[in-house]
């Protein structure tokens, strides 16, 4: 049976990419330990890897043939709609610290403690996000044609204080930071390639780059949030909170959804796309902005003559 959506497999393709994007690079940003950005590489092409495999396996059908797969990727990708902000925030904060820093000397445990610290927020925090969400799941996921499957939340009040307000309360502190950096840039503008050389790991253009990537991140997530928000509100009846049980009846049902269905109601259709592409986005900007870089060109070299010399 031919897939429902006349440009597969173009999604798939570009998914695919998107997962290759991020994993080439991965290897020597752990050996820069560049933990913010690793957890941002990670989460992004993960996020990328499942939605390409759910895009072929559910091109032409919405049917329940997976439902351990299910369980596990739809949680997933729920923690990568949290895990990408939180990476950025890591990244922002990291940037403010070196260019507020008082001291041009940063030790191994310095190193260690902001990597811990990243650990915490990018994977901490969607960890939480997904232990809260569990309070405003409805039922146990639905299977949405050409999509795959898909987490669920049941659109009640505390839903928007558990589940839609994160993305934008850490957009809003990433913007923080990303402000200070741009204020304390200013204030120490002729001391900026001294801290840079003395820190070690990153250069003036892998900084500026990384500044780069957050703010464009910082001016996605701050518009989806309040526009995910938005719809919810305005396509869907706000339920009463009752109880727990009330909540979780019945939860394990599995919606299934044809794409004539889902595809026809706006507010579906809507946070569908944003989900599937906003993780394509994000491997294909970071891959725009690191991929052609000085270092990213000595390691393709590294890569080329490693292979080259065995033949």
């Amino acid at each position: 049976m031919p897939a429902s959506d006349p440009t597969f497999p173009l999604f798939s393709i570009l998914a695919f990419l998107g997962f290759i994007l991020c994993a080439i690079p991965l290897s020597w940003h752990l050996q820069a330990w560049n933990s913010g950005t690793c957890a941002f590489m990670i989460w992004t092409g993960l996020a990328c890897l499942i939605t390409g495999i759910n895009s072929i396996i559910w091109a032409d059908n919405a049917l329940n043939i997976a439902p351990v797969w299910c369980d596990i990727t739809s949680q997933l990708i729920l923690g990568a709609s949290i895990g990408i902000p939180a990476s950025t925030l890591c990244i922002s904060r990291r940037l403010y610290r070196i260019t507020s820093t008082q001291t041009v000397s940063i030790t191994r445990d310095d190193k260690l403690r902001a990597i811990y610290t990243d650990i915490s927020i990018a994977l901490g925090i969607p960890i939480l996000f997904l232990i809260l969400h569990i309070v405003v799941q409805g039922h146990r996921f639905d299977i949405l044609e050409e999509y795959g499957c898909t987490s669920v939340t049941y659109n009640t009040l505390p839903a928007y204080f558990l589940y839609y307000i994160w993305p934008i309360a850490i957009g809003l502190v990433s913007l923080i930071y990303s402000s200070l950096i741009l204020r304390t840039f200013y204030m120490r503008r002729i001391q900026f390639n001294q801290l840079l050389s003395s820190n070690g790991m990153i250069n003036p253009s892998r900084y500026l780059r990384l500044m780069l990537l957050a703010l464009i991140d910082i001016m996605c997530t701050l518009p989806i949030g309040i526009y995910t928000i938005y719809i919810s509100l305005k396509g869907l009846p706000l339920a009463p909170w009752i109880s727990w049980d009330d909540t979780h009846y019945d939860f394990g049902f599995v919606q299934l959804v044809p794409a004539v269905i889902w595809r026809s109601d706006f507010r579906t259709y809507t946070s569908v796309q944003i989900t599937r592409w906003l993780p394509v986005a994000c491997a294909l900007t970071f891959f725009a902005l690191f991929g052609f870089a000085e270092e990213a060109m000595k390691n393709y070299r590294r890569v080329f003559w490693f292979f080259a010399k065995r033949f």
